[in-house]
């Protein structure tokens, strides 16, 4: 059996590598995506009354499934980019410099995807037989304590809202 605190680490690698190859711009509009995947589903939960009153805590597996489509559904549209012209291999200075700042951006990234993910399952009591959080010990300390800086408990409301003001001005700044 894995620790999900391993897995975690391993996902927060893999995106720090394609953070690198993609450069710092095109993961930076993922990470927007996820601050808004983050609030458009607390919104949905707070002021929908369907899904409010619906996804009762009997009901976690369909709670899970929601957040976690939501969230898939945004980064797989974050991660859509038009393609850029070929860049020559020829490797400079400033390319270097995007390539640090696209796996900072990535680990950035693969925190947000994959800790929201867990904490998620988490949240919804692991509604799956054969992912469990760790029973007890070292890592269980470890996995129940890195839950309390995953980015939704982090980002609750109302700091969700702001991220995605702060995230809509730096685009319009930067970007257009």
């Amino acid at each position: 059996m894995m620790s999900l605190a391993i897995v975690f680490w391993m996902y927060v690698i893999l995106f720090a590598i394609i953070g690198g190859l993609r450069g710092w711009a095109k993961e930076i509009l993922v990470s927007f995506s996820v601050i808004l995947a983050l609030a458009f589903t607390a919104l949905l939960e707070r002021y929908v009354p369907f899904i409010r009153d619906a996804l009762v805590p009997e009901k976690n597996a369909v709670l899970f499934w929601m957040r976690t489509i939501i969230l898939v559904l945004l980064v797989f549209f974050g991660y859509q980019t038009v393609n850029i012209a070929r860049i020559s291999a020829k490797v400079t200075r400033e390319k270097i410099e995007h390539i640090i700042l696209g796996v900072v951006f990535g680990a950035i990234n693969g925190y947000l995807i994959a800790g929201t993910v867990w904490f998620y399952m988490a949240d919804s009591n692991y509604p799956f037989g054969n992912i469990v959080s760790a029973p007890a010990g070292d890592i269980a300390t470890i996995a129940n304590n890195m839950l309390l800086y995953m980015a939704p408990r982090l980002l609750g409301i109302p700091g969700i809202y702001f991220a995605v003001v702060v995230s809509f001005i730096f685009v319009i700044v930067v970007f257009i």
